[in-house]
């Protein structure tokens, strides 16, 4: 969910999602994680939990398998849903594209949300807007529920 203060777009999400995305994380690291969190099509909530697999099964680098990519996106597609977050861990570096998340990135509605794993203590959670090669941070504003 978009809530705008001062001009600024804030993703608002729920904890529940936060925690599932983190644990997803912590749980493939080293290597990177990645999924969706789907929800109303044309909405900015997040709703639906999608774990996927990184078909890439690297500590620096994530690919969706591309034939569960299929099945997710049709899936959505059945539901009236799309992809309100795409996310994926970085194990060693901070919480920011890389050259080719950028490059990878090919939704334009989503929210790109990244989860560095590199401090076994804590993780870091950022969010961004990934448009035409262009990245903008954006705040991230945890919620209980909607």
């Amino acid at each position: 969910m978009r809530c705008r203060g001062k001009g600024v777009v804030v993703l608002v999400i729920r904890a529940d999602l936060v925690e599932a995305m983190v644990a997803h994380a912590r749980a493939d690291h080293p290597d990177e994680a990645c999924g969706v969190l789907a929800g109303p099509e044309g909405s900015d909530r997040p709703e639906r939990f999608i774990a996927m697999t990184n078909a890439a099964r690297s500590p620096t680098f994530y690919q969706f398998d591309s034939g569960e990519h299929l099945k997710v996106w049709r899936e959505l597609d059945n539901a009236d849903e799309e992809p309100v977050v795409i996310y994926h861990s970085h194990t060693a570096t901070e919480a920011y594209p890389s050259r080719t998340d950028i490059k990878l990135a090919q939704e334009p509605n989503a929210h790109y949300v990244l989860i560095s794993t590199r401090d076994p203590e804590q993780h870091e959670l950022r969010s961004y807007r990934i448009l035409e090669g262009e990245v903008t941070e954006e705040p991230v504003r945890v919620v209980d529920a909607y």
